[in-house]
């Protein structure tokens, strides 16, 4: 059974930093693509950050880039979100994703959310 469950949201300061982590079942997620993705109220589902089977590529949304970091810990197959300098526009729901059954050789294929199978619950977070 493939679960992915999202924690350490929660309300903060502006400039200050929260950490997310998602840990999963089912699956190895250290040989899986996966991103985290956010959703503001009224606003669709965008990309934030992606990382890549192995844990040596990430790749961010530009609105985050420099002050979000996206990493895993292959023992506790889990994933983190380490949020920096956060801004009252990162206020959202946000998501862990994996299960990439196939995509594009190359561009930024992972920032839409179709590529992605399985999908947590959501962990909140307000600046």
């Amino acid at each position: 059974h493939v679960q992915l469950v999202e924690s350490g949201g929660g309300s903060v300061q502006a400039g200050g930093s929260l950490r997310l982590s998602c840990v999963a079942s089912g699956y190895t997620i250290s040989t899986n693509h996966v991103a985290w993705f956010r959703q503001a109220p009224g606003k669709g589902r965008e990309v934030v950050a992606v990382i890549f089977p192995g844990g040596g590529t990430t790749d961010y949304a530009d609105s985050v880039n420099g002050r979000f970091t996206i990493s895993h810990d292959s023992a506790k197959n889990t994933v983190y979100l380490q949020m920096n300098i956060l801004k009252p526009e990162d206020t959202a729901m946000y998501y862990c994703a994996a299960g990439v059954l196939g995509h594009p050789a190359g561009g930024r294929w992972w920032a839409a959310a179709g590529y992605f199978r399985d999908w947590g619950t959501g962990t909140q977070v307000t600046v």
